[in-house]
């Protein structure tokens, strides 16, 4: 038991200093891929009838497309209020998923997102690559 704690200590460790680290193309990467992994293993649950496991799954899933909302800059590019209306659906959606215990808005869900989580795929490595931040707070990586 111990073991596995300090394994999933180790790991939290290293998922927050990814996530530190991460440049801002990259930290949105890391969210559509959670996403699409939180809609499916919701799906999942949903078919087996684990109503807990696809509840939870679907919840966080519905916590990273309002970070993704909030964070979107609708006046920045033409396509903006496009994504947020899209983000809005797919918020209302998931909800009813969830609330329904229906699997089929789930997947929905997943087909109009998967495109756009490898399109930014996409983007993002025709960015130059760009070093990491430098630490948030002295020390933070062991120096000084």
């Amino acid at each position: 038991m111990t073991m596995t704690m300090g394994t999933n200590a180790q790991r939290s460790r290293y998922n927050r200093d990814a996530v530190l680290s991460a440049t801002p193309v990259r930290l949105l990467t890391m969210l559509y891929d959670r996403l699409l992994l939180d809609l499916n293993r919701a799906e999942a649950a949903q078919q087996r009838q684990d109503w807990q496991m696809a509840s939870d799954n679907l919840i966080h899933a519905q916590a990273i497309v309002s970070e993704l909302s909030t964070s979107l800059n609708v006046e920045a590019w033409d396509g903006g209020e496009g994504l947020f209306s899209l983000y809005t659906y797919v918020s209302t959606a998931m909800v009813s998923a969830n609330s329904f215990r229906d699997a089929t808005r789930t997947r929905e869900c997943i087909a109009l997102l998967e495109p756009l989580r490898l399109t930014w795929h996409e983007a993002a490595e025709l960015l130059p690559a760009a070093p990491a931040p430098a630490a948030r707070r002295s020390g933070e990586l062991g120096i000084g």
